[in-house]
């Protein structure tokens, strides 16, 4: 398949090299390997030039891709289980349950979201290519929460823009372990792909690309977890996971980047109780602002807290300690 797409260089890239920007782009899902291959046969190019991989982008610099590879094939469209929470001619606004894809992807061919919107909407942008109609941007398959999806390619441009400017906001909950000690901060730290563990990311203070969240606390319970509020400035890939968890207050039910069931079995009995009600990461995004396509009007969109995240915190509650 042949595909052009084309990269405006943002000031907050900076001295970074073509093959790692491209590598760590959402929508390419290519590795750094391919990405070099691409760069070496001149299917990638910098304003109209082939360059070396290890190329620094400047502000300004348009990079254009005239081929990629092959994507995996977009099965036939599914009833997939999603609330619809705003739709007009231009969105859509929905709210993904945890557990959920959102497009396909290696080992994912089928019954994602991208199905479940085809099947509910024909019309969907083709701007991030044929297997992510729609798709704007991206959740965690164990993350839940609100996601606007573009009905037309200039739609989908228009809402891009905002999210490369950081105009978007984006606020979410999530339920972590320990007592956080301060009532709010700021976590100001670069974050860049693992070395080793490709599928990780990683506080780098060196090689990382710049990554800050807000967080404030909205409740400590003395079973020893906190339930905060997060306001992410960026959107790097896992960054308020590995944000929370490079503080020490992991994400409850982050398998990655939090504690596996070897910490569970060393709390206390009402502690490891917990752990049933905990089957995924307990982070959902609650709420998407941005500026609307056609009325050019600031607008929000809320999801309401899941089902799974409500009876943890209830029974949080219910055990506090007097």
């Amino acid at each position: 398949m042949e595909k052009t797409f084309i990269f405006h260089q943002s000031s907050a890239d900076i001295d970074v090299r073509l093959d790692k920007f491209l590598s760590d782009h959402k929508a390419l899902d290519l590795s750094r390997a391919k990405i070099r291959n691409l760069i070496k046969t001149g299917a990638i190019a910098v304003n109209g030039e082939r360059k070396k991989p290890g190329y620094q982008l400047k502000p300004g610099d348009t990079i254009k891709i005239s081929f990629l590879s092959p994507s995996p094939p977009l099965e036939a469209s599914c009833d997939i289980e999603f609330d619809l929470l705003y739709e007009d001619n231009s969105i859509l606004v929905v709210n993904k349950p945890p557990g959920l894809v959102v497009h396909p992807s290696a080992g994912h061919y089928t019954g994602t979201l991208v199905h479940g919107l085809l099947y509910k909407c024909t019309n969907l942008s083709s701007f991030s290519g044929p297997t992510r109609p729609g798709i704007v941007h991206r959740l965690d398959k164990d993350t839940s929460g609100v996601m606007v999806v573009a009905k037309s390619d200039q739609v989908h441009n228009f809402l891009t823009q905002q999210f490369k400017r950081r105009e978007v906001k984006k606020r979410y909950l999530a339920i972590v372990h320990g007592n956080v000690e301060k009532e709010k901060g700021i976590v100001d730290l670069p974050i860049s792909r693992h070395p080793v563990r490709r599928k990780e990311m990683r506080v780098s203070l060196l090689k990382g690309r710049m990554a800050m969240t807000e967080w404030e606390v909205i409740s400590i319970f003395s079973l020893g977890f906190s339930l905060l509020r997060i306001s992410p400035y960026t959107g790097r890939t896992h960054q308020i996971r590995v944000h929370l968890s490079y503080m020490g207050y992991p994400v409850v039910g982050d398998v990655l980047y939090g504690y596996g069931r070897r910490w569970w079995r060393q709390q206390s009995l009402i502690v490891r109780e917990t752990l049933g009600l905990v089957k995924r990461q307990m982070l959902h995004a609650e709420l998407l602002g941005f500026v609307h396509p056609d009325s050019l009007r600031y607008v929000e969109f809320e999801a309401p807290t899941p089902m799974d995240m409500v009876c943890l915190l209830k029974w949080l509650n219910e055990n506090q300690k007097s």
